[in-house]
């Protein structure tokens, strides 16, 4: 059975084109993966990503099963810049241990983490595709720009309380969680390649790396999939989980998404399925780009005391640019 389950896995990783994942910004979710995106939601947009999942596990060598479930929300504010995010992450399981000698229980947050997200680098920012009006070729030729990436950071704290089973210490503690994130996207948008690389309980006596890789691609303006990549090792817990799902678009504020996880190897093996939705709240941003279009047609209106239009000019939203851009291709 464990043979036929990491085969199926392994096709699933190696595979990526029989499955699609939505590539929009219209809600820029998170979800079904486990990377963060490189782009923020917007300044004063609030967006929520909730979900819930069922658990198996089976350790060959503690000669253990365990049965759970969880729930997980992510919950993110844009605040004071465009390319800024602040970042809300927990994560509730509960599990039942089963071994041929007893059972019991295990129940608290396996994760509580505040931070904030900001984009470095926007490679669109400042760049437009020149077109060639005398040659199809030229305008369909590969552009060797796409392998230039988005760069953002990522900064926060673990929070974990006393006595919490999902910890390797009994004490209570609060302890640092950096990120490096990567996107790119490719074949005018409907595909994108994210990579995080993450360190993780910093300051502890079991510091945590790993890396998550997701691949996506759209399908059509409302079908999606993706596959994923995820590891990570420390002297306390290390594993390597692959990961694939499915998206749906309800409405450009609301996603429901689905998607299935497992690993490699027997210490324990592990198997999980999920379920959850994303929602967006923009109205403020919406009112404050029609506040901006009212302006801008002010400034048309040229003042002989200032021809070039200084006093009106505003700084450009290169992402609400992309977002145009990107919603050619949907």
């Amino acid at each position: 059975m464990l043979k036929a389950k990491n085969l199926f896995i392994a096709a699933l990783f190696f595979t990526p084109q029989f499955f699609f994942a939505q590539y929009t910004d219209v809600i820029n979710s998170n979800r079904p993966g486990e990377t963060m995106s490189a782009f923020a939601v917007g300044k004063s947009v609030i967006q929520a990503e909730i979900g819930i999942y069922g658990i198996k596990e089976k350790h060959d060598l503690l000669n253990y099963n365990a049965n759970g479930f969880g729930t997980d929300l992510t919950f993110r504010y844009g605040a004071f810049l465009e390319k800024l995010e602040f970042v809300l992450d927990l994560q509730y399981q509960m599990e039942n241990f089963d071994t041929p000698y007893t059972n019991y229980k295990k129940n608290n947050f396996r994760q509580t983490v505040l931070g904030a997200k900001y984009l470095i680098y926007d490679p669109f920012k400042n760049y437009e595709k020149t077109k060639n009006i005398y040659s199809y070729k030229a305008n369909h030729r590969f552009d060797w720009h796409q392998l230039v990436p988005a760069i953002s950071v990522f900064a926060g704290a673990n929070f974990v309380g006393k006595n919490n089973p999902y910890s390797f210490s009994p004490e209570s503690s609060i302890s640092p969680k950096i990120a490096l994130i990567t996107q790119n996207q490719f074949g005018g948008g409907k595909w994108v390649f994210v990579t995080n690389i993450i360190a993780d309980y910093i300051s502890t006596d079991y510091p945590s790396y790993g890396y998550v890789l997701t691949l996506t691609h759209g399908f059509n303006s409302k079908w999606s999939g993706f596959v994923e990549n995820q590891g990570y090792k420390s002297d306390f817990y290390s594993d390597a989980i692959v990961r694939g799902g499915a998206a749906y678009l309800i409405n450009p504020n609301l996603q429901v998404d689905a998607s299935v996880s497992s690993n490699f190897k027997g210490t324990p093996s592990i198997l999980y399925g999920g379920v959850g939705v994303s929602w967006r709240y923009d109205t403020k941003y919406k009112e404050t780009q029609m506040e901006f279009k009212k302006q801008s047609r002010k400034d048309k209106k040229k003042d002989p005391k200032d021809p070039e239009g200084v006093k009106n000019k505003k700084e450009t939203d290169y992402q609400e640019q992309e977002r145009k851009r990107k919603s050619k291709y949907e």
